[in-house]
């Protein structure tokens, strides 16, 4: 396993997520609720409230150096309920546990936060990240919309019980 170190993304890096951000969207365009054309125009102001909306991380690897390897975000709906979103992982740092490795940043902090789940949407053909979720003790919850940017494709619901962390 790489040596992998996750960071929470503060004001200051607004730039650095904007860049990762729209360098997902140019990687896995059918894999998110957005677009890069719909992105990329956003404003610093756009970012920094994307930012304050909850909890931003970017991992990194150190066998790929210093750029950032991947980034998720977390958020809360409702009380009780976080929701993962924004997960991506650079092509070059897949397989490395920076996945995981994001994946477990957004779980502990929603379980800091007092949240008892952890929800997200991932596309329903997208099987590598379902197999990720499931691996780090996400379920399907049976829930199935409409993919925002892709409406003739579908995401599913997956949650994660704060009661799977003390098993």
């Amino acid at each position: 396993m790489a040596e992998i170190a996750v960071r929470a993304i503060d004001a200051s890096a607004w730039r650095t997520m904007r860049d990762v951000r729209l360098a997902a969207l140019r990687d896995a365009p059918q894999a998110f609720g957005s677009s890069y054309q719909q992105e990329v125009g956003l404003s610093r102001e756009d970012w920094l409230a994307r930012l304050a909306r909850g909890a931003n991380f970017l991992a990194y690897a150190a066998e790929l150096g210093p750029a950032p390897a991947g980034l998720v975000g977390g958020f809360v709906p409702q009380p009780g309920m976080a929701e993962l979103v924004s997960m991506w992982v650079h092509p070059q740092a897949r397989g490395l546990g920076v996945g995981r490795a994001l994946v477990t940043a957004v779980v502990r902090w929603a379980a800091a936060e007092g949240h008892r789940d952890v929800h997200l949407w991932v596309t329903e053909t997208n099987e590598p990240a379902r197999r990720l979720y499931e691996r780090c003790g996400f379920t399907l919850t049976g829930e199935r919309q409409p993919l925002p940017s892709h409406p003739d494709q579908a995401e599913v619901g997956m949650r994660y019980q704060m009661s799977m962390l003390y098993q």
